[in-house]
């Protein structure tokens, strides 16, 4: 038998052999990655149940060797102290109020700032905008204090608005619809111009309802944001009554009270992270596409 009629033999059967092994390896290699995802949300998931385990603790069962993630006995013994401790409703109500005021206003300020940098034309538009977007590049501890004094000289100080007013204008809010204003066809703006639209009909009937999901995503950065602001209504909130839960929560530890009951700073951090679980997975479709589409990426 010659040397080309036994390659020509022994040529299909190695294919062959490859072949039956691709499907195998492929689906090795999808369950490595599965294992792999599998096991680092396990990981960012273990600091969660620390934090409601400690909650859910008595202050002698904390600092327990070995340490115990499942409390045993459970206990709600907490959150009740922490209600008694601190005006716990009204800080919820507090930043409540702050995360969905401030939100829809950041949203609508923003949504009217990139349609006059996108669609809009006028003269020095792009220089302005590169003048705008060079804001981000300025720390925020760096505009604190004069954000401050102007607070101050307004007599805001331990008032809503000055938690809510600072928290409306945002670059990166313009950067990020302004880019998925680009993406919408001009093709709709000009028929709505010879059907005798207005510049804010279009803005209003037209570029807000197609820019559902940019809107989405903005909505969730910027109530996550305003819900665990801490530093500036650190500044301007110093009574009880206008302090929000970041605030509120470091007064566990520091402070008049001078608590270190682990237990009620869990369980405070529990009623904080609450709201915000919630409405990411509420708006998460919508974040997910508006990431995609406006060209923010991590």
């Amino acid at each position: 038998m010659s040397s080309q009629t036994l390659t020509q033999l022994v040529t299909p059967r190695s294919q062959a052999a490859r072949l039956s092994w691709h499907p195998l390896l492929r689906r090795f290699l999808s369950l490595l990655q599965y294992a792999l995802l599998l096991a680092l949300a396990l990981v960012m998931l273990i600091p969660f149940a620390w934090m409601l385990g400690t909650s859910l603790k008595t202050q002698e069962y904390i600092l327990r060797t070995p340490p115990q993630l499942i409390p045993d006995p459970a206990s709600t013994a907490s959150y009740s102290q922490l209600l008694e401790t601190m005006p716990i409703e009204r800080m919820f109500f507090n930043s409540l109020l702050v995360a969905v005021v401030g939100t829809l206003g950041q949203v609508l300020v923003s949504a009217m700032a990139a349609y006059a940098f996108s669609r809009l034309h006028w003269k020095g538009r792009d220089a302005v905008f590169l003048l705008y977007l060079a804001t981000m590049m300025v720390p925020t501890q760096v505009t604190l204090i004069p954000q401050f004094i102007l607070i101050r000289e307004l007599e805001w100080v331990n008032s809503y608005q000055a938690l809510i007013l600072p928290a409306t204008f945002s670059a990166f809010g313009t950067f990020l619809l302004r880019q998925f204003f680009l993406t919408l066809p001009r093709e709709i703006e000009e028929a709505a111009y010879l059907d005798g639209a207005t510049a804010f009909t279009i803005f209003w009937r037209i570029i807000l309802p197609l820019s559902g999901p940019a809107l989405g995503t903005l909505a969730v950065f910027s109530f996550m944001g305003l819900w665990n602001s801490y530093l500036w209504p650190l500044f301007v909130a110093r009574e009880e009554a206008y302090m929000t839960l970041p605030v509120g929560l470091a007064a566990l530890q520091s402070g008049p009270r001078a608590l270190t009951q682990w237990n009620l700073v869990m369980a405070g951090a529990v009623i904080t992270v609450l709201p915000m679980l919630l409405v990411y997975l509420i708006a998460q479709r919508s974040f997910v596409r508006g990431v995609a589409t406006s060209g923010i990426k991590g």
